[in-house]
């Protein structure tokens, strides 16, 4: 049995990094999705990999330090 094979013979895909040095440069958009792009931007909608304000407002967490009690039992009661 190789590294690369479980007992049942089917063989799993092993994750091996590339170097910095050897990374691909990045290809541009094509030409449907810079346009696509630049419509939702003129829209006012959320794009990809920018900032979204309105996602940050609404994923912030709603209870504030202080807003609830600490619970009434003494702290040895068992629960």
């Amino acid at each position: 049995m190789t590294p690369t094979q479980t007992a049942t013979g089917r063989q799993r895909r092993v994750y091996v990094p590339r170097p910095a040095d050897a990374a691909a440069p990045p290809h541009p958009d094509p030409p449907i999705y810079t346009e696509l792009m630049r419509v939702w931007a003129d829209r006012g909608r959320t794009l990809p990999g920018r900032h979204d304000p309105e996602w940050t407002e609404l994923a912030a967490p709603t209870v504030r330090r202080g807003q609830f009690s600490d619970s009434p039992a003494p702290p040895d009661d068992g629960r």
